[in-house]
């Protein structure tokens, strides 16, 4: 088989005007909490917050990788990361970002746009502090991003930091924290059979005011 012929139709649901929420945080937490209700097992459940984050550069040139949703509220969507990262030095030059949900089981995507800023230093301690204790023993030995020699310069520097904090009081990075983006747009698509897929936008328009579009697919 080809790559050209790998496909599938849509014919799970469909997605009326009168089905939105006015705000589209409201709307989103109600698909997100389907996609979770969709998948059984805790196991499955993993990556229902797993999202495209794509950033760009000085020059303009883009880039994307997965992050994980940890949040999200009336300010917008939160994740977190380490500063000095390509995308945390991308969003230092540039905060314009976009975020992309896809839950292929729901036959949804949600796509978010928006600017992101750094949230306030407490939010970063305490949701750091929740983290297991090798997550946070990694968010002190990676400087992400940095060419490195091997792997074993990377464990090295774990097993350092995991002697010099061996109980559960691992300080967090003065370069690490959380991001939230938020949203200027936000598109709700629901995958429909034949590919006339139903799409709707939200574009903010101050004063928590949204205007809803429907797109053709």
């Amino acid at each position: 088989m080809s790559i050209a012929d790998i496909r599938r139709d849509y014919n799970l649901a469909g997605l009326r005007r009168k089905d939105l929420n006015a705000d589209p945080i409201v709307e989103f937490r109600r698909w997100f909490d389907q996609a979770v209700a969709a998948r059984a097992s805790d196991a499955a459940r993993t990556d229902v917050n797993a999202a495209t984050l794509a950033t760009v550069d000085a020059e303009g040139r883009p880039s994307g990788r997965i992050v994980l949703l940890k949040g999200v509220d009336e300010r917008g969507f939160v994740f977190f990361t380490n500063y000095d990262s390509r995308k945390g030095c991308e969003i230092t030059a540039n905060p314009n970002v976009a975020l992309v949900f896809y839950w292929p089981d729901q036959e949804r995507q949600v796509t978010i746009a928006g600017a992101a800023s750094k949230v306030p230093r407490a939010e970063s301690e305490a949701y750091f502090k929740s983290r297991p204790r090798g997550s946070r023993l990694a968010a002190c030995a990676s400087n992400q991003s940095e060419v490195i020699a091997d792997r074993e310069v990377l464990e090295s520097r774990w097993r350092e930091i995991e002697a010099k904090h061996p109980g559960e009081d691992v300080p967090m990075p003065p370069n690490w924290g959380g991001f939230v983006i938020a949203p200027v747009r936000i598109e709700f698509w629901q995958g429909r059979p034949s590919r006339l897929h139903d799409r709707f936008r939200y574009v903010k328009q101050g004063e928590g005011r949204w205007l809803i579009e429907r797109l053709a697919p």
